[in-house]
């Protein structure tokens, strides 16, 4: 007789169903969320969610007692460091499941567990909105507030307006100086690309113009003789010494001679 037996077994031993809900406890806090049947996710739920209230306290003891269900380190570091960041103000409740409808085959009913505060689509389409006014038919009072209400809700919209248009202006205002100052920098670009041509068709022309010039000029240097080989110094000074002495010697004889004619010259007038 089940007399007091109150929880769903799942059909499992107590060992069997105490591992398994470990892993599935071990997972759920790694990847956020699980799928598994509706069954074992309402069991899950009431095994997890005490372990994250445990996790609230960080100290030497709750990591241990934690340890001891879950007989995992990566999940005990994945719910000190992670989940109790973003559960730290929630006082229970942590858990969320969603029902995925019957599995094909034996047609178990199946649903997804998963951590509230690690689902971002559903924070952000919670995010307090604007509040609104609320239109009453009741007395004069309340539709004079609703004139007020509305004539406030316009000011509003009219700000926002001049503020937007205010906006594009400035916007419109930066880009054309955007602009300008892009325009000028390609002149200026332009401006040294030309520069930079006419500074080196100059330079071709001047090194055209510069061996032009040397292919006119001829070659002033004189050739010297293949065969010519210089004289000592004193070779030099001999052969000078005997012209000279050459020389003296054609001038004694010229002189003799001269002599020899006038002689009988003055025979004769004799």
């Amino acid at each position: 007789m089940r007399h007091g037996k109150r929880f769903n077994h799942l059909g499992r031993t107590p060992s069997h169903r105490k591992a398994m809900l470990s892993n599935m406890a071990s997972s759920l806090l790694v990847n956020k969320r699980i799928n598994t049947t509706l069954a074992k996710a309402k069991e899950l739920r009431k095994y997890v969610e005490p372990l994250i209230t445990k996790a609230k306290d960080d100290s030497t003891h709750s990591r241990r007692v934690v340890f001891s269900y879950l007989q995992d380190k990566e999940s005990v570091n994945a719910l000190f460091n992670e989940v109790v960041d973003r559960v730290a103000n929630r006082p229970g409740g942590y858990t969320r499941i969603i029902k995925l409808g019957s599995r094909l085959g034996d047609n178990a009913e199946m649903a997804m567990i998963e951590l509230v505060d690690f689902n971002d689509l559903l924070i952000q389409e919670s995010e307090p909105k604007k509040a609104k006014t609320r239109r009453s038919r009741r007395g004069s009072k309340p539709k004079q507030e609703s004139a007020a209400a509305k004539t406030d809700e316009k000011a509003e919209k009219k700000e926002e307006v001049e503020e937007a248009k205010s906006e594009d202006k400035v916007k419109s205002a930066s880009t054309e100086d955007v602009a300008e100052v892009k325009t000028e920098e390609v002149q200026e670009e332009v401006k040294e690309k030309e520069d930079d041509k006419t500074k080196g068709e100059e330079v071709e022309s001047k090194a055209e113009k510069a061996e032009v010039k040397e292919v006119k000029k001829p070659s002033k240097k004189p050739e010297k003789p293949a065969d010519t080989k210089e004289e000592p110094v004193e070779d030099v000074k001999a052969k000078a010494k005997d012209e000279s002495e050459s020389t003296k010697k054609a001038e004694d004889t010229k002189d003799g001679q001269e002599g020899s004619e006038d002689s009988p010259k003055e025979e004769s007038e004799k």
